[in-house]
């Protein structure tokens, strides 16, 4: 740090021209991020409640009130407005919150977690901070896990089973009203990572599209991480972890005598009140029906790309939501021509090209896109 301060003129011409290396969700080319360009009304809440802080919620009662407010409102999305829960920082946030009250109520030692091996990474840093040892299932051909070799791993040191509703790569949902009924037989604690697919298969169901079911309509789903800074359309940091009931909640209480609110439960102390105002803000002002028609102009997208990759040549398998997977014998050479032409694209772990059709990306983006594909295709 330097003895004597900038000028705040010169202090905006950094950051103006550190914002310009950036690339931008608007130009339509960030085709590899689960996140997307807030709306206007949920950036302008989450810049009003900038100094307020939900660890001393006392002093900021309205804050927490709205905060309430949006995790009831996601609860109903989620086949359950009696859930109880918090706005936290994202998807990793969330899922060890939901781990550590699995330990919880377990109490078993040396405690084990079956989950599947497309599970996200969040889960290996929730394993290392919470002393749980993973134990990854099968999938299938369909990129979702097989709940008998679910059942198969469990033994008595495995204190939750986990499920994902929407993974990272494929956008692919395990069956978890299988996972429900294991869960339900064996008396264990089932999470849902549905991070992505929170803010998309509600709708996809509404839509008409096939969607399966994950929420709290299942009785054997004990919580969930959704993730608004996603498909939720709220600035980024804005996750969410849900609990069925607020017994769970109990359970992750420690003593905090010298603020307003004498326990805490979440992991963070100092919890930011503009996340919770932005989500409100965003749930508020869209709405389902609002929702629903960002979801059917994601599918129309995916689905018109899905169309102009088949033209030429690609295997495109369909996709389960607005996440796009395909695939050529010259992959490589595909994807390092598309970044050299300005396409922020990402790889699975199988190597195929993946895209994931946000709302940033516009019908327009995408026939660029194609016709860019077209031209590299010709070249090799």
């Amino acid at each position: 740090m330097q003895e004597k301060g900038k000028s705040e003129a010169e202090v905006r011409r950094l950051l103006r021209e550190a914002r310009r290396r950036d690339l931008t969700y608007a130009s339509g080319r960030i085709l590899s991020s689960m996140c997307t360009s807030p709306l206007p009304i949920a950036s302008q809440a989450f810049c009003e409640f900038l100094e307020t802080n939900l660890g001393d919620p006392g002093l900021f009662q309205g804050t927490k009130n709205l905060e309430r407010e949006a995790v009831k409102a996601i609860g109903s999305l989620l086949g359950n407005p009696e859930a109880k829960g918090f706005i936290v920082s994202g998807g990793t946030e969330a899922n060890i919150t939901a781990l550590f009250a699995a330990r919880e109520v377990a109490k078993v030692a040396k405690p084990e977690v079956v989950l599947p091996s497309t599970a996200h990474f969040s889960f290996d840093k929730a394993a290392r901070m919470l002393g749980l040892r993973l134990i990854k299932a099968e999938v299938g051909e369909d990129n979702t896990v097989l709940a008998s070799d679910v059942e198969r791993k469990i033994t008595q040191r495995t204190i939750a089973i986990v499920g994902i509703a929407g993974n990272t790569e494929y956008g692919a949902v395990d069956d978890i009203a299988a996972l429900s009924e294991i869960a339900l037989e064996r008396g264990l604690y089932l999470h849902v990572d549905a991070a992505f697919g929170g803010f998309v298969l509600p709708f996809l169901k509404e839509l008409g599209y096939p969607a399966r079911d994950f929420d709290f309509s299942l009785s054997g789903v004990c919580s969930i991480t959704v993730d608004p800074h996603k498909m939720g359309l709220a600035p980024v940091p804005s996750g969410s972890v849900l609990f069925r009931e607020a017994s769970y909640l109990e359970l992750l209480q420690v003593e905090s005598p010298y603020l307003t609110q004498p326990r805490q439960c979440t992991i963070l102390g100092t919890r930011s009140g503009a996340s919770a105002a932005a989500v409100f803000a965003a749930l508020t002002y869209l709405g389902r029906e609002g929702y629903r028609k960002v979801v059917k102009e994601c599918m129309e997208v995916t689905h018109l790309l899905r169309e102009g990759l088949l033209s030429l040549g690609m295997h495109v398998p369909e996709p389960w939501m607005n996440i796009l997977v395909f695939d050529h014998s010259r992959r490589e050479a595909i994807a390092q021509e598309l970044r050299t032409r300005g396409w922020a694209i990402s790889r699975t772990r199988k190597g195929e090209i993946r895209l994931v059709i946000m709302p940033h990306v516009k019908k327009e983006h995408a026939e660029q896109f194609l016709r860019d594909v077209r031209e590299v295709v010709k070249k090799l």
